[in-house]
């Protein structure tokens, strides 16, 4: 701190300071929220915020290493925020970032509907990273009036016109953000990978080993990726369900969906409720669900793959050195933060961002953690 404070006078274009040395002196600056040298503080350096949920998940420090570097090589100045427990929540995290004048904000693993319209009405360039957001359940919300009605004559209480007031001033930032967009567009870009596709390549490959009692373990139901999966696994179940009465095979299929917190301790313990169904294997929605769900299906006495066959999603690091190593599917974490950069970058320079969300492809990686189907179920445990 005292090397910051006392740079300054120092470091105002007089000769005996590095051009290196002065520009760390003034970044700092910046990120501690010091004002600059009077003469100075029309080049403020160019930052940009970094909003992770947690980093206990190994996916979202993997996300941010890679954002990170690209923002540097394109001579942005990353600023880390992470949510911890008894710390500042994102929305505050967020709240500071604009009072220290960011350029912009990745925000990855998740938003709510009050964080989106909060950061819509700033007009702040934001790119949404393995964040997806369920863009029309916050348009029902104002269904069938796009407009919030305007409080009655028998309701002109000050709190209620002060509501209708905000209300009214997040509607026009909404409708200025979509005409920068473009027409018929609502939102953030977003970066993603393609939910669908992960689902149907895990299922394809159980079924291929002939299970048939599949189960599924993602996340919270009010979190947009897992709701995807969910649907994906609903219509896949049900697709195979007809097949095998057109073909009249009698079958015992078994899908049950379980949504827990994304953690080691939440994966365990809803995986020991869908475990009591009788599936022999089981879709996660992250590889710490599904060493979770390992250590459940261990304290029942069950082994991997021979009993239950389990699939992972992220492909963190050294899943290939978990007992077993881990079949899962990769989220190409290299092209997706990239092009969270790129898509910012674009709209801090004024250059329209794509309307449409980008679907990356994930890769099935198959270890040893999954296994053809036992002949026999051991029924519910």
């Amino acid at each position: 701190m005292c090397w910051a404070t006392n740079a300054p006078p120092n470091s105002n274009g007089k000769p005996g300071v590095s051009d290196s040395t002065r520009q760390a002196v003034l970044t700092a600056l910046d990120v501690l929220g010091y004002e600059r040298p009077t003469q100075l503080r029309g080049v403020r350096a160019r930052l940009v915020g970094l909003v992770l949920p947690e980093l206990q998940n190994p996916i979202f420090p993997a996300l941010a290493e890679v954002a990170g570097g690209a923002l540097v090589q394109l001579g942005f100045t990353p600023v880390l925020c992470t949510r911890t427990a008894g710390g500042l929540t994102e929305a505050e995290y967020v709240t500071m970032l604009l009072d220290q004048q960011v350029s912009g904000v990745i925000f990855c693993g998740g938003l709510s509907a009050d964080e989106y319209r909060a950061l819509l009405q700033r007009g702040l360039p934001v790119v949404l990273l393995n964040a997806a957001i369920d863009y029309a359940a916050i348009q029902a919300e104002r269904q069938p009036d796009r407009r919030p009605d305007r409080p009655g004559p028998t309701d002109r209480r000050p709190d209620r016109i002060a509501e209708h007031r905000q209300d009214r001033q997040a509607v026009r930032a909404s409708e200025h953000h979509q005409e920068r967009l473009g027409p018929r567009t609502l939102g953030f870009p977003q970066v993603s990978t393609d939910d669908v596709a992960a689902v149907q390549q895990a299922y394809a490959h159980l079924t291929s080993l002939g299970h048939t009692r599949i189960g599924l373990l993602v996340g919270p139901a009010d979190h947009s990726p897992s709701r995807r999966k969910a649907a994906a696994f609903t219509t896949l179940a049900h697709h195979h369900h007809n097949q095998s009465r057109a073909r009249h095979t009698t079958t015992t299929d078994t899908h049950p969906i379980g949504h827990a917190l994304f953690s080691f301790e939440g994966g365990q313990a809803v995986a020991t409720e869908l475990l009591a169904t009788g599936i022999t294997a089981l879709i996660c929605g992250s590889d710490v669900l599904a060493l979770g769900a390992i250590r459940a299906a261990r304290r029942q006495g069950l082994t991997v793959p021979h009993h239950l066959s389990v699939v992972g999603y992220d492909d963190s690091a050294f899943m290939n050195y978990t007992d077993p190593p881990l079949t899962t599917l990769r989220q190409p974490i290299e092209a997706m933060s990239r092009a969270a950069v790129t898509l910012l970058a674009n709209q801090i320079n004024g250059t329209n961002p794509t309307p449409k969300e980008l679907l990356h492809e994930p890769e099935l990686v198959v270890r040893h953690s999954t296994a053809p189907a036992p002949t026999t179920h051991t029924g519910k445990r």
